[in-house]
């Protein structure tokens, strides 16, 4: 099998693994909403298991980020995609509560261990916003589909989390495809890692998505009740909504692919963030179908692009993948914190004053990611071109296939010192007679 066989079929496992990782998070108002009707649940105590769940997801990506090389991609790719299976085929299958969080905790943490080992994988590719937005397309999709099939399905708790069960189940053949350890992947495994790359942009970053996901979540988190409660539409109108809210995300996110470099990343992100800041005002103070469909359906299409500029920022900073495993895994903390700070806001304030809080927090956290995103890009976008900075990576050179891998620069390593050289004031001056033009009699 040729190398460029062995590279697509790794990205095809890892684009299934980002699916099945980020799958629960796309599927939670309908998990939250299936939660508090069949189990008889308050609002926030459906919510309060839905971030439970993603609790959980944020431990394993956290946990990862330190471990993850020695553990090695397939292993690590096949417990959590066996942890996804138990744990949320047990909880679909008990009605006792207590059974159904600790199955959920389960899940998440298998969720957020396919996830950790995707965004890895995706870092390490030579066009990490590439490979995100290839991921974020095929999760749209899906959970795209499954917003159309799960409301004619049964009803109660048990169908979204088998959905997410099965997910895995399917994404596991694809994991023979990963390599067994980090040193299959040609990585330097026997040198040591090394100090992250970019510490103070990549914080920033990593809390700028937590109250990025957090603030958007709550309101992701509600959606479902705004639209059965607040703007009197049926399950089956929420879920056609939420599809086609969704299609338009396919739709953004395919957008973001052809423009790629051609803005940069600033621009996306703090453009981006500030028209979804619009969005979740209207869709908070949605009282019919009209404005409930159009807020979630122009959300839904820019949200995940500013999302794939953020994977992709966080994997430029850092080529061994621990920037993106760290704020991919901010990122779940605060999608898990949004069910709660969502319904806790939506009872004490109301929906539309959730959505003046969220809006103002968006418009916040934009400020600093924006800043990032403009002057601590590691990475360029394209793969082909160097970029000179000072600091680490000093250098970044896209190599040929035919270019010796020890006479291209790893991406990350820090600048070589320059040693300066004293040169006399006085040069020698070659008379003009000196030079001729060359001719074949020259030749010896």
């Amino acid at each position: 099998m040729s190398s460029r066989l062995r590279g697509s079929g790794a990205l095809v496992a890892l684009v299934a693994l980002f699916t099945a990782g980020y799958l629960a998070p796309y599927l939670l108002p309908t998990v939250v909403g299936r939660l508090a009707s069949g189990l008889g649940l308050g609002p926030s105590q459906a919510g309060l298991v839905g971030s439970v769940l993603l609790l959980g997801s944020s431990a394993a990506g956290f946990t990862l980020a330190a471990r993850g090389e020695r553990i090695g991609p397939r292993t690590a790719a096949r417990a959590g995609l066996l942890a996804m299976a138990v744990g949320y085929g047990s909880a679909a299958a008990t009605h006792t509560v207590p059974l159904v969080v600790a199955g959920a905790v389960l899940g998440g943490l298998g969720s957020g261990t396919a996830t950790a080992v995707a965004a890895a994988g995706i870092a390490g590719e030579r066009d990490p916003h590439r490979a995100s937005t290839l991921g974020l397309l095929t999760v749209s999709a899906t959970a795209g589909a499954l917003y159309l099939t799960l409301p004619h399905l049964s009803g109660g708790h048990a169908p979204p989390l088998l959905a997410i069960a099965c997910a895995a189940v399917l994404v596991w053949p694809l994991t023979g495809r990963l390599a067994g350890s980090t040193r299959a992947r040609g990585t330097r495994t026997d040198s040591p890692a090394g100090p992250l790359p970019y510490r103070r942009a990549g914080a920033v970053l990593a809390g700028g998505i937590l109250c990025w996901s957090l603030a958007q979540n709550a309101l992701w988190g509600v959606s479902g009740r705004i639209g059965l409660t607040q703007a009197g539409l049926s399950e089956v109108t929420v879920g056609a909504v939420f599809a086609a809210a969704l299609g338009a995300g396919l739709a953004g996110v395919t957008a973001a692919g052809a423009l790629g470099s051609r803005l940069g990343r600033a621009v996306p992100i703090g453009v981006g963030t500030a028209a979804i800041a619009g969005c979740v005002l209207l869709s908070s103070a949605a009282g019919s179908l009209a404005s409930f469909a159009t807020g979630e359906i122009l959300w839904n299409a820019v949200y995940p692009v500013v999302l794939s500029y953020l994977l992709g920022l966080a994997a430029s900073l850092d080529p061994r993948g621990r920037w993106a495993v760290l704020v991919g895994s901010a990122s779940s903390l605060g999608v898990a914190c949004g069910p709660v700070v969502g319904s806790l806001l939506s009872e004490s304030a109301g929906y539309p004053g959730m959505g003046v809080v969220l809006c103002a927090l968006l418009l916040l956290v934009a400020v600093p990611m924006t800043a990032v995103a403009r002057h601590a890009s590691g990475r360029p976008l394209v793969p082909g071109s160097v970029r000179r900075r000072g600091g680490a990576p000093a250098a970044v050179l896209a190599g040929t296939a035919s270019a010796s891998s020890a006479l291209v620069p790893q991406m990350g390593a820090p600048e070589q010192p320059v040693t300066e050289f004293p040169v006399g004031t006085a040069r020698r001056r070659a008379a003009k007679s000196a030079f001729r033009l060359a001719r074949p009699s020259d030749r010896g």
